[in-house]
């Protein structure tokens, strides 16, 4: 069934392998060699970093202010934006124990972080687009006109595209 929201139901399909990617990351801290492990943490640092960070923004810009209109309250996506909120600690926390990775093995503190923040944003991660696809994508289909809807993805794009530019510079 294609719905007004299947562009945003295709993106988050699309990044669901990634999210899948931080909890297999999450499993070879402390059972892979060091090199697999650094290799996974950049991967799940550049992903979270790179993609779902501007992706969060983009939401706050444009799909929550639509929400929060329907839903006629503005504080209908307060949790939402707090999740975002939350992956960006996770992020700057991923970041700092990434560069605290040497040739050595990672040391059991190092081993019990990296597994708190992978596990930790996995999960923050998965049920966050749970809460999108579940609760407040079917309300946006049942209430926004398809002119309405164009415009919301016009905007996400837009907000995005300044995120991911604002990254590079």
């Amino acid at each position: 069934m294609n719905t007004l929201t299947q562009p945003l139901r295709d993106e988050h399909k699309e990044l669901f392998p990634q999210v899948d990617r931080i909890r297999q990351v999450a499993e070879l801290i402390g059972e892979a060699s060091v090199d697999e492990i650094r290799g996974g943490v950049e991967e799940v640092y550049d992903f979270l970093a790179h993609h779902l960070k501007p992706h969060a923004e983009a939401e706050d810009a444009a799909l929550y202010p639509v929400v929060q209109k329907v839903l006629g309250s503005p504080d209908a996506t307060k949790t939402m934006s707090r999740d975002h909120a939350e992956v960006g600690i996770y992020i700057t926390e991923l970041e700092s124990l990434r560069n605290g990775l040497t040739n050595e093995a990672p040391t059991s503190a190092q081993v019990k972080s990296l597994r708190r923040v992978l596990y930790g944003v996995h999960a923050l991660v998965k049920v966050h687009f749970a809460k999108e696809e579940e609760v407040y994508l079917p309300i946006l289909d049942q209430r926004l006109t398809p002119e309405a809807a164009q415009e919301m993805f016009e905007a996400m794009e837009s907000a995005a595209h300044t995120a991911k530019h604002a990254l590079q510079a």
